[in-house]
Parts: C-alpha cells; sequence; structure tokens
C-alpha cells in the first residue's frame, strides 16, 4: 500500500511505486488516493479527478495498481482502516507492507490508531538521504523493537516491523511545486507522465492558486 493525496501524481510517485515492488520483490502495489486526509489540507482537485490522473499515470506499469478503496469510503481516510480492508483480502499469512514517506514518517505517533498499523502490516519508510532527523519521542516508543535492516528480515512474517529504505532514484519532484508551475502557467514538462500532463492542462486543472 502507497497512499497519498496524489494531487497531483507525478514521475516521483510512480518511480517510488515502481522501485519499491523491485525492492521488497512484491506481487503489487495499491496506489490510494486519499479521499479526506486526516492530517493534510484538502486535496486542490476532486477524488474522482485525483483516481483519473493516476490511472493514466499508471497506465500498463506491471504490478502497480490504482486503488479506490479510500474513495468509496465516508469519513476521513484512516491508514489503519485501509490496511484491515486490504488484509481481509489478502488473508491473516500474507506478507502487508505499507510504504511512506519520511515526512509522513516523522508524525506517525500522530496518526489514528498508530499500534493496529503494526499489527495489519510492516512499515516501509522511503528514506530521504539528505534527512537524518531525530525522531520524536512518541515515535521512537512506538517503534520500540520493531526496526529491521534487510528486507528478508521484514519478509519473513506478515506484519509487525519497520524497515527504512533508500531507494535509487528519490526523483525531487515535489506535488506543491508542480500545483504552482501550473498556477504560474509554468512548464510541467518531465514532472509528470505525458498523460497526466495532458488531461491537466486540457482541463485547466490547477490553473488558480
Amino acid at each position: 500500500m502507497l497512499g497519498g493525496t496524489f494531487d497531483p501524481v507525478h514521475l516521483g510517485h510512480l518511480r517510488s511505486a515502481v522501485e519499491l515492488r523491485e525492492a521488497l520483490a512484491l506481487d503489487r502495489v495499491h496506489m490510494i488516493p486519499a479521499a479526506m486526509p486526516p492530517l493534510r489540507g484538502e486535496p486542490r482537485v476532486s477524488p474522482d479527478e485525483r483516481l483519473a490522473l493516476l490511472r493514466l499515470g499508471i497506465a500498463d506499469t506491471p504490478g502497480l495498481v490504482a486503488d479506490p478503496r479510500e474513495l468509496a469510503r465516508d469519513g476521513p481516510s484512516y491508514s489503519a482502516d485501509t490496511l484491515a480492508s486490504l488484509r481481509r483480502e489478502v488473508g491473516d499469512e500474507a506478507r502487508l507492507v505499507m510504504a511512506l514517506g519520511h515526512d509522513a514518517f516523522l508524525r506517525l505517533a500522530d496518526w489514528h490508531e498508530p499500534e493496529r498499523l503494526f499489527a495489519l502490516a510492516h512499515v516501509v519508510v522511503i528514506d530521504r538521504p539528505d534527512h537524518d532527523a531525530v525522531l520524536p519521542a512518541a515515535l521512537t516508543e512506538l517503534l520500540a523493537g520493531r526496526e529491521v535492516e534487510e528486507g528478508e528480515v521484514l519478509m519473513a512474517q506478515p506484519a509487525g516491523k519497520l524497515l527504512r529504505l533508500r531507494l535509487p532514484s528519490r526523483m525531487a519532484i515535489s506535488a506543491t511545486e508542480v500545483r504552482r508551475r501550473l498556477a504560474s502557467g509554468l512548464s510541467v514538462r518531465y514532472l509528470l507522465p505525458e498523460a497526466v500532463e495532458a488531461r491537466i492542462l486540457a482541463r485547466g486543472l490547477y490553473r488558480h492558486r
């Protein structure tokens, strides 16, 4: 599971999903747009539009799935509920992973039912090479005894561990910067998949701040 607002999906999101799948030999990566992210501002375009852009971005990429399950639920998009839904589908013995970026990881202890996340899945942090922040005390407590150093160790059981993973590319693309460029009429070429860029420009999405 790789969640996010995907507002809009960009090549950094998609490349991270591909490299995550390769690094951990995952069957598939569910890219799940959040309808109402509890700890983020409201996305700039509608959930259905963000899902359409994500599907265009993924296209026929093997192993990547645009998963709309959070958009079909009422209320805030809690990751614990999404993982519970995935766990019911894959069964108790399957290995389930929730991947997130470093900034989101630093706030993990503030998430809804953070202990339940580890009961349902492993957590994989896509680390930034230049980021080595001191962890908040509540996060340190949450992670006690959970961190492992190797993917093989992580995948030896269905859930409960944490792995920090540095992916090869780590493309420094920001959705905030993409939105700013679109609002200013600047080029977003090579930041987004061509089909995503074409739909955004054709529909005038993100045109105004």
